[in-house]
């Protein structure tokens, strides 16, 4: 499902405090870092492990394990293991285990209850039992979405490639032909398919709604959570949830500033003559290529979307004053088509159903 990369030695620029670091202040919430050359020295320890640990591990006995590391500021960091491998990538959905730690010169130490996890520069992770005993080592990896890139098909309207704003209200591109966060479509589309592609900022001091937070906005009505939920639990109101209304099957979320991907197939609901709904809508969403909701029924609008009926209204990018960054979005409009869904066995398309 994914293009694996390994990764090797950081690169010297981006283990240096930027400027930017040095100047903010301590344990700001709202400080974010776009640019990969600014992070600071925590940055090269985030992100996903995976290998084997040996017999001696009472948890899981000889097993693949995946880690993924996240960075809280100041060398402050939580973690999450998991049986099997990373999500979408082998682990077999038993409980993940949390761990703490701190970052004392150039080695980051974790450790819960059963384990103490040593991660170095260069994407090296070891994991040793509570006696010091070595159990396996585990490599950095960076994962890419299968769909990133995904070229518009056939009939496809192409409403954002970085070279103009016309199908926004209010977009704004940036320096880099990004489109920014906190803008509407023009056109409004009752039944469709849709490919996003969204970057998080690096915002190691913010926690909760406060991390890298947007949402695409279905109808102005259905909110696909857009946010910063990377080595977390990922419940109703994180990345790739239905907001406050359904988790995602699996947390899919990639660590901040990677290039994730959104394949959405949305069915509308079905209104009486007198305005009185029907039938829900029904939504399929692949968070980085791995279904996370297939065919759900959505029994109501989510949050603070408007209510439902028959009028259509526009998708938004949600403004939630961080600075999340979207490209290559393109839809099939599908309002006058048999309804689309989920198509089994490929997982990892989205077409359209022939039985309405």
């Amino acid at each position: 499902m994914f293009r694996l990369a390994l990764i090797g030695l950081f690169c010297a620029n981006c283990l240096l405090s930027s400027e930017a670091f040095a100047q903010a202040k301590k344990g700001d919430k709202k400080f974010a870092v776009l640019d990969i050359k600014q992070v600071d020295e925590d940055f090269q320890y985030q992100g996903e492990y995976y290998g084997r640990i040996g017999v001696d591990c009472s948890w899981c006995g000889e097993c693949a394990l995946g880690l993924q590391v996240v960075a809280r500021g100041d060398g402050k960091f939580i973690a999450s293991l998991y049986n099997g491998g990373l999500p979408g990538n082998g682990w077999d959905r038993s409980d993940r285990q949390e761990l703490t730690g701190t970052r004392d010169g150039i080695v980051l130490t974790l450790t819960n209850e059963e384990f103490r996890v040593q991660v170095m520069p260069g994407g090296i992770a070891e994991v040793r039992d509570l006696h010091g005993h070595l159990l396996g080592q585990l490599n950095k990896y960076q994962r890419s979405s299968i769909t990133l890139g995904a070229k518009p098909p056939q009939g496809a309207t192409v409403l954002f490639d970085g070279s103009s704003v016309d199908h926004f209200k209010n977009g704004k591109i940036t320096e880099e032909g990004l489109l920014k966060e906190g803008t509407e479509l023009k056109d409004t589309y009752r039944s469709f398919r849709m490919h996003v592609e969204f970057r998080l900022p690096y915002m190691p001091y913010a926690t909760g709604q406060a991390r890298s937070n947007s949402g695409l906005y279905l109808q102005s009505r259905y909110e696909v959570q857009v946010l910063d939920s990377f080595g977390l639990e990922g419940v109703e109101n994180e990345c790739g949830g239905l907001y406050k209304q359904k988790r995602a099957d699996v947390n899919m979320c990639f660590p901040p500033l990677s290039w994730q991907t959104y394949d959405i197939a949305f069915v509308a609901p079905k209104f009486d003559a007198d305005g009185k709904k029907i039938k829900n809508a029904f939504i399929t969403v692949l968070h980085n290529g791995v279904p996370i909701h297939q065919d759900y029924s959505i029994v109501a609008k989510t949050g603070g979307g408007k209510q439902e009926g028959p009028e259509l209204f526009p998708i938004k990018l949600q403004d939630h004053s961080n600075p999340v960054r979207f490209r290559n979005i393109w839809i099939v409009d599908l309002s006058d088509q048999p309804d689309p869904t989920y198509c089994h066995p490929c997982q990892s398309l989205l077409c359209d159903r022939s039985d309405n």
